[in-house]
């Protein structure tokens, strides 16, 4: 019973301390009592805290990743994930070429990525409202887990309910840099070329799945600087979860 009462009686004894002299403030007995009582937990983080940080750190780098591709040129000249034209459309370029076609073809891939880049900023906060709603049930193994654990798991629990809601973004975007006029102007001239096999494409399903796969590879290239650079965490609860591996 002795060794179970020093640590409040500690606390007791350096609030009554530093009540001496000119009396203490709020914050001096907050700052106090913190001093006492902070190293009884052992610096062990709970499943909320991970969870938390785990949260922050994927809203930090969806919005640094939404910068960073909705901008003009953000899919179209990037290698990695500029959006390609869907492979039927990709073959009836090939043959289109013969009679001087192909570069219809061409603007019309550089439209799918202008669209891209145009929906990319209004899916933000579909990325940050699924990330607030997901409830991470192993945060432990996550955090524990490669440096694009939380990437994964949040792209599995909620990456087709996402591209879902991308849809309606997507189309509204396709119309907007003409994509859908010039395909179907595209397909006019391509169907009177004598022979030409024919072409059937979903464009705005291939934008939200290559568009989502681009922000999804980012956002796991911005939770790996999160783990590894210290630098990249900018806040506290950052530095204590993600500092504690």
């Amino acid at each position: 019973m002795r060794i179970r009462t020093l640590a409040p009686l500690a606390l007791v004894l350096s609030l009554l301390s530093a009540c001496a002299g000119s009396g203490p403030t709020l914050d001096d007995i907050s700052k106090t009592a913190g001093a006492v009582l902070g190293g009884t937990s052992g610096g062990v983080l709970s499943n909320a805290d991970i969870t938390a940080g785990l949260k922050e750190a994927l809203t930090k780098g969806s919005s640094a990743v939404v910068g960073q591709l909705g901008q003009q040129n953000g899919f179209s000249n990037d290698p990695t994930i500029r959006i390609p034209l869907p492979s039927t459309l990709r073959k009836a370029r090939d043959y289109a070429s013969k009679v001087g076609l192909q570069g219809s073809f061409d603007d019309l891939e550089l439209r799918l990525n202008r669209a891209a880049e145009l929906a990319t900023p209004k899916a933000k906060q579909l990325f940050v409202g699924a990330i607030k709603d997901m409830s991470v049930q192993d945060a432990s193994g996550i955090l524990k887990g490669p440096d694009n654990a939380a990437t994964e798991y949040f792209e599995g629990k909620t990456g087709p309910s996402i591209k879902q809601a991308m849809r309606p973004l997507v189309d509204d975007a396709l119309a907007q840099v003409g994509a859908v006029q010039s395909f179907n102007q595209l397909l006019k001239q391509y169907n009177a070329i004598p022979l030409a096999p024919k072409v059937e494409a979903d464009l705005t399903g291939h934008v939200v799945d290559k568009g989502s796969d681009g922000i999804f590879h980012y956002l796991a290239v911005e939770e790996k600087a999160i783990r590894t650079n210290p630098l990249k965490r900018t806040s506290e609860l950052l530095q204590r979860v993600f500092g504690a591996q």
